[in-house]
C-alpha cells in the first residue's frame, strides 16, 4: 500500500478508500523558533519535539505519495542560483521580434558582495573595570557587599580586604535577564526557571569586595529649570532640583546677586550666581529646601514692581500693583518709582 506524504499524515491507504476529506495533513513548513515548536499553518506551539509530532494536521484532502511542488511564494536557493518554482508563460521578445515561450524554471543569479580589503573587523567591546573600595574610607561592621549575588558582610579590614581570609568576592558582573520563563545573569551562560534556583547562581567573577566604593567619581554639572513670582514686598524664586543634599548645599544672599550652589545623592552639582534686577535685603531673605525643588523668598529693599527677576534677561510684562493705573503699589495713595523708571523722568 502507498504511504500518504503529506506532513503530519505519512499513513498508508488504500486507493478505494482515499477521498477529499481522507487526509488530515499541514500544507506549510514546520516552525522552531526560542524553544517553541509549530507549524506555519496553524497557531498551537508546544516546547517538546514529541507534543510537536502529535500536534493534529488542520487541513484535509486527499492522500497523496506523491511529493507537493514548492508553493509559488516561495523560492529555494540552490548555490548561487535562485529557482523561482512557478514556470514562466509568458513569451519574451528579442530584438528581432523573436517570441520565446519558457515553461521551465527560472534562474537568478545571485552574487555576494565581496568584502573591501578596508574594511575592519572591530573589535569586541573591552569590559568595564569593575569599581573598588576606597581603602581610607572606614566601613561600619555588618556592612554587606554592593556586588550582585555576593551579600558578604564586613567585619574588619583584616579579615574582609587585602589579604583577609574572606576578602575574595565572588560576583556577578552583568545584570539579570528574565526571558520566556528562563533566569539568569548576562555575564554568564546559566539559566534557570525557578526564581529561588535564580538567587542561588553563583557568581562568575571574582575580585575584591564592594563595601563603600570610590570616593573619586567625576561630578556632573547640570542645568535646573527656574521660575518665580513677585508680591509688593517679596520675589519668591523656584530652583527645581531633585535629591539635594541640604548638607552639602549653599545658597548666600547679597544686595543685588545670589549664589545657588546645589548638589545632589547622585553626585551632580547646579552652580550659578544671578545678578538680580533690583535690591533685596539679604539679612531677611530665606529659602527652603522641599521635595523636588529649593524655594527662595527675597526680600525687596524697595516695593517696586521687577520686570524680570534678573538684571540680563529681555523685559517681559511688567508686573505691577495697584488699585487705579498701572504703577501704583496695593493700598497706596501714591506712586512708588524707582529713579530710573520712565514714569519718574516725565515728571520732571
Amino acid at each position: 500500500m502507498p504511504t500518504c506524504v503529506h506532513k503530519g499524515c505519512e499513513k498508508t491507504y488504500e486507493e478505494k478508500d482515499n477521498h477529499e476529506t481522507a487526509c488530515l495533513y499541514h500544507p506549510s513548513a514546520p516552525i522552531f523558533h526560542e524553544g517553541l515548536k509549530g507549524w506555519q499553518c496553524c497557531s498551537k506551539r508546544v516546547t517538546s519535539f514529541d507534543e510537536f509530532l502529535a500536534i493534529p494536521g488542520c487541513t484535509k484532502g486527499r492522500h497523496s505519495n506523491e511529493v507537493p511542488p514548492l508553493p509559488e511564494s516561495n523560492e529555494t536557493s540552490k548555490g548561487s542560483e535562485t529557482v523561482s518554482s512557478k514556470p514562466s508563460i509568458e513569451p519574451t521578445i528579442d530584438k528581432n521580434g523573436v517570441e520565446t515561450y519558457n515553461s521551465g524554471p527560472t534562474y537568478t543569479s545571485i552574487q555576494s558582495k565581496p568584502v573591501e580589503p578596508s574594511q575592519k573587523v572591530k573589535p569586541p567591546p573591552q569590559e568595564e573595570k569593575p569599581e573598588e573600595d576606597d581603602l581610607s574610607i572606614p566601613v561600619e561592621p555588618g556592612t554587606v557587599c554592593k556586588r550582585s549575588s555576593c551579600n558578604t558582610a564586613y567585619v574588619d579590614d583584616a579579615t574582609s580586604r587585602n589579604e583577609g581570609p574572606q576578602a575574595e568576592c565572588i560576583y556577578h558582573s552583568g545584570t539579570p535577564i528574565f526571558h520566556e520563563g528562563s533566569k539568569g545573569w548576562s555575564c554568564c551562560s546559566r539559566k534557570v526557571l525557578e526564581f529561588e534556583e535564580f538567587l542561588k547562581i553563583k557568581g562568575c567573577k571574582k575580585g575584591n569586595h564592594l563595601f563603600v566604593g570610590s570616593s573619586k567619581k567625576e561630578e556632573e554639572i547640570i542645568e535646573c529649570r527656574h521660575d518665580w513670582y513677585q508680591t509688593p514686598s517679596n520675589v519668591i524664586m523656584s530652583v527645581f532640583c531633585k535629591k539635594i543634599d541640604k548638607e552639602h548645599s549653599t545658597i548666600n544672599f547679597k544686595e543685588k546677586e545670589i549664589c545657588i550652589d546645589l548638589r545632589t545623592a547622585d553626585n551632580k552639582r547646579f552652580k550659578e550666581d544671578f545678578q538680580l534686577y533690583q535690591y533685596i535685603e539679604p539679612e531677611n531673605s530665606t529659602y527652603e529646601f522641599l521635595t523636588t525643588k529649593v524655594e527662595l523668598k527675597l526680600k525687596k529693599a524697595n516695593g517696586i514692581s521687577w520686570p524680570s527677576l534678573k538684571v540680563d534677561e529681555d523685559f517681559g510684562t511688567t508686573t505691577t500693583f495697584g488699585v487705579q493705573g498701572g504703577n501704583a503699589t496695593v493700598g497706596g495713595k501714591e506712586y512708588i518709582l524707582a529713579s530710573d523708571s520712565p514714569l519718574y523722568a516725565n515728571q520732571q
